[in-house]
């Protein structure tokens, strides 16, 4: 596999490329809030995909502060909603919010894929908890159809917005997966979103596993498996 490309400029947004083939596959990553496009580059390492395809980590374009950790984040969150949450033991419900800046960010992840000129018919479009909300958006919002989705620790969001527009990528194929013991992003509005997706006519499925907000083993042996029936024989 090619090496990656240092952060660059690529559209509107920063990104680590690994090049592959012209007219070959293309999986975007989008990294969770307060990481940065680093954060998932080992995914290109331990998932199998066919020879030549490009992998995209881009970075978010909000800098933020995480813990006293500086990284990265694609739209403002309600931080003290979130933790007001936790500590009473309940998780927030996103799904009728429409976060300051998400147009923003779906534009200028765009903008990168038009500058590569990377078809959306041969793009999956994936994301960690943040960004999957993130690949979500942009899955549902994009004008063609892409190759497939990957929701990783995920939530809905802008809910009204995604029940219009998912009508339009009926049959489009999605992995999801979440943590039963999520403490930041629950359990069962993963549930709903599932729910929601294959009821306006997309096609996967929820892997639940026993943990909370991360990927698993299991879950990268489960997502080896979207991708050889999403992308073809290796």
């Amino acid at each position: 596999m090619t090496k990656p490309k240092p952060l660059r400029k690529i559209g509107n947004l920063d990104a680590i490329e690994i090049p592959g083939q012209v007219g070959g596959y293309c999986i975007v990553v989008f990294h969770g809030y307060g990481a940065d496009a680093n954060d998932l580059l080992s995914l290109s390492r331990i998932l199998a995909v066919p020879p030549g395809t490009t992998w995209l980590f881009p970075q978010g374009p909000l800098k933020v502060s995480d813990g006293g950790i500086a990284g990265r984040a694609w739209f403002p969150i309600d931080v003290e909603a979130l933790d007001a949450a936790m500590r009473e033991g309940t998780h927030r419900d996103m799904s009728n919010i429409t976060p300051p800046g998400l147009k923003q960010a779906r534009e200028a992840a765009l903008s990168m894929l038009t500058a590569l000129q990377i078809p959306m018919t041969k793009t999956i479009i994936a994301g960690f908890s943040q960004g999957a909300m993130l690949a979500t958006e942009i899955a549902l919002r994009s004008s063609e159809k892409p190759l497939g989705l990957v929701i990783l620790s995920g939530n809905m969001i802008n809910k009204d917005v995604w029940k219009e527009k998912a009508k339009t990528k009926a049959g489009m194929p999605f992995f999801q997966s979440h943590g039963d013991a999520d403490a930041l992003l629950g359990f069962q509005y993963a549930q709903d979103l599932e729910k929601f997706l294959i009821d306006e006519g997309l096609k996967g499925q929820l892997h639940a596993f026993r943990g909370g907000h991360e990927v698993p083993q299991e879950i990268i042996y489960k997502l080896n498996q979207f991708f050889k029936k999403t992308m073809g024989s290796l």
